[in-house]
């Protein structure tokens, strides 16, 4: 053992309990996993492959830091779909109010923005981060950059951890180890499900991931890319059904890219219809132009004799619809249907924009696959890999945008945290 680099308060050769825990991945529920873990009075390592710590999390607050949301419990656990029953224990112990209080306790005061979200008083990651680690150094925790994670060195469940380090591959025992190594989006900025394969040599079931909270192929035409590719698409409300008959209905706004659409209304309805897409090649969403108009008052409105104006002018005055809606209805429609009031109106009202692929995963915000929570106990510990626990992205859930994500993985990193802490009291006691 003398050729390894034992990062624990002590290292003992003779084999008794170490007192240590690495941390492996940087983002938000690795870095909660520390904290957790310091505070339990074990020495930490966090190895991350990056330069610094937290780059997507300060990337995803540039345009503003959602970190939480206000609505009630019901509707935030409903936003985690079929993973709910999994996350829900997460919430009870880190919910969104938890999540405040620790960052007033950061000196960083939030506020609840129209729309519930929760942000910053500032609206700022970077604040947030530095005071985030600067107690997490006080406390003791020790950070090692540009140290890549490359699995175990044998097959033994507690074999040394090895790490592809500046100045060459380190091996590195630790009492137990949590791994929070992101999922599949953003790969510059460290999420590259480079870990997929380490944990399937295992045994483990990982899922395959998937892009999540991203944008979508629809086949413009030339003309219509070429006109209004970066035009956002105000005050409208999407639906789409989904194999088994449900109805997926936001309102909101969303972006036409180059390829397609992307933007948040887009990114809340991404999961049914990338599976729907993946099931059977396509997936249709209806579009409301006129989301404050019943179907009978634009059919009123359209059929209002226009005289001699054109049409483009009659829709603007009558109805609101110009710009990239009017180029919507012109892109999607037949032309033959615009001389029918009634079809017209039809389109306006439910306009059916089809969708052919989503963007890739490295555009996506998020993603969805991952560990499987039923490799997982209670405390987010594999099964397979006893002492070795997962949080974050990198398990199997996905959340739409609004301060759900983060939330979850602050959670999970802190159930990790004192899953760790546990296991290694009862490993302690053990003769």
């Amino acid at each position: 053992m003398a050729n390894l680099y034992l990062p624990g308060i002590v290292a003992i050769a003779a084999g008794l309990p170490v007192r240590s825990v690495a941390v492996i991945g940087g983002g938000p529920a690795g870095l909660m996993a520390a904290e957790t873990l310091i505070g339990g009075g074990v020495q930490v390592d966090l190895y991350d492959a990056m330069p610094s710590v937290g780059r997507k999390f300060l990337l995803a607050g540039k345009g503003g830091m959602n970190l939480t949301h206000a609505e009630p419990a019901e509707a935030f656990l409903s936003r985690y779909g079929a993973r709910r029953m999994q996350i829900a224990p997460l919430l009870d112990g880190f919910g969104p109010q938890a999540l405040r209080d620790w960052v007033h306790g950061l000196g960083i005061a939030t506020f609840v923005g129209s729309s519930g979200r929760v942000f910053p008083a500032d609206m700022k990651a970077a604040p947030l981060l530095r005071a985030w680690l600067h107690r997490l150094r006080e406390a003791g925790v020790r950070f090692h950059m540009r140290h890549r994670w490359l699995g175990w060195d044998d097959a033994a469940a507690h074999g040394p951890l090895r790490f592809a380090a500046p100045h060459g591959e380190l091996p590195v025992r630790a009492g137990a180890v949590v791994l929070a190594l992101g999922g599949g989006s953003w790969a510059r900025l460290g999420s590259d499900g480079a870990w997929m394969p380490l944990l399937a040599q295992r045994g483990i079931h990982v899922a395959a991931l998937q892009p999540s909270n991203c944008g979508f192929d629809a086949g413009w035409s030339e003309h219509f890319r070429t006109r209004f590719a970066g035009h956002p698409v105000k005050a409208v409300t999407a639906s789409f059904t989904d194999a088994a008959g449900r109805v997926h209905r936001r309102q909101g706004e969303f972006v036409i890219t180059a390829t397609g659409v992307e933007g948040s209304l887009i990114y809340a309805l991404s999961a049914p219809l990338r599976d729907a897409i993946a099931a059977t090649g396509a997936a249709i969403v209806d579009l409301d132009l006129a989301p404050g108009k019943d179907l009978q008052r634009v059919l009123d409105e359209v059929a209002h004799p226009r005289g001699s104006r054109s049409l483009s002018s009659h829709l603007q005055s009558r109805v609101g619809i110009a710009g990239v809606k009017a180029g919507l209805l012109r892109e999607l429609v037949p032309a033959q249907e615009f001389a029918g009031p009634a079809r017209l109106a039809a389109a306006i009202k439910a306009l059916p924009l089809r969708l052919i692929a989503a963007r890739p995963i490295d555009e996506a915000i998020s993603s969805a696959g991952g560990v499987a929570f039923e490799a997982l106990d209670q405390d987010l510990m594999l099964h397979a890999l006893p002492g070795v626990f997962c949080a974050g992205e990198m398990l199997d859930w996905e959340a739409p945008t609004g301060g759900y994500l983060l939330t979850a993985c602050f959670a999970s990193g802190r159930r990790a945290g004192l899953g760790a802490l546990a296991w290694l009291a009862t490993a302690a006691r053990s003769p």
